[in-house]
């Protein structure tokens, strides 16, 4: 047991406590992101703060005799390398369909996590702490504020569209049902699909804020009798 201790040195206790704090931040962004249901969840977070706190860490005590040697050297050019490499963690959690583009708010939670392990390498718990309970509040206050206070914008909007056939003499009292139904109609078309202009065919496209728009529109429609061969489907233009 005494040839174990004796491999590690009295100033390792403080470089422990550093590693050790490191994975508790990193742990508390991380169980809000997978309480959230993200894909960079607990553990990644850990891992990204570990990895950046021992990075940093070894780039101040690492190369010591390195400084001694080539005093020319800069050796926290390896904790400068954290950013870019962190880029390209982000990177793969960004995804773009469409219009839509989500996974910018858990790739910048990667990027803080990242500087909360350097600060922890380096010795600044306390920026560390700070930086932390900050972050935390930040992900779970604005998402509040964005869901109870700020209208829904243009940005947080789906395009979807909806066509079904119905009889044309029903046309006119369907077109008033479906305006009043839905306030951002911005396509609307229709054309007779037989040689006696019985049936009409109607497209529409519109702008929904609902987080499952599909499924809220069909729900709308359920209030218009006689539509047939119904179809409901989100657009990427």
């Amino acid at each position: 047991m005494q040839s174990f201790w004796s491999f590690f040195q009295i100033e390792d206790a403080d470089i422990l406590i550093r590693i050790l704090i490191a994975i508790i931040l990193g742990s508390v962004i991380g169980l809000e992101r997978e309480l959230t249901n993200k894909s960079a969840g607990l553990r990644t977070q850990i891992m990204v703060c570990l990895g950046s706190c021992i990075f940093t860490i070894l780039s101040i005590y690492g190369f010591s005799t390195a400084v001694t040697l080539y005093p020319l050297g800069d050796p926290s050019r390896v904790a400068a390398q954290i950013i870019t490499g962190i880029g390209f963690i982000g990177a793969g959690t960004v995804l773009r369909q469409g219009l839509t583009v989500t996974g910018l708010t858990t790739a910048s939670t990667l990027w803080i996590v990242a500087a909360i392990g350097m600060a922890c390498g380096c010795g600044k718990l306390s920026i560390a702490v700070v930086s932390t309970i900050l972050a935390v509040a930040i992900l779970v206050l604005i998402r509040i504020i964005e869901v109870r206070i700020l209208p829904r914008s243009l940005k947080h909007c789906r395009k979807v569209k909806i066509s079904f056939i119905c009889q044309y003499e029903e046309y006119n009292n369907i077109y008033e049902k479906l305006t009043s139904i839905f306030s951002d109609i911005i396509d609307y078309s229709y054309k007779t699909i037989d040689e006696d202009c019985e049936n009409v065919k109607i497209n529409i496209k519109i702008l929904s804020s609902e987080k499952s728009p599909v499924v809220h529109i069909y729900k709308k429609l359920e209030e218009i009798k006689n539509l047939h061969s119904l179809s409901v489907k989100e657009i990427f233009d």
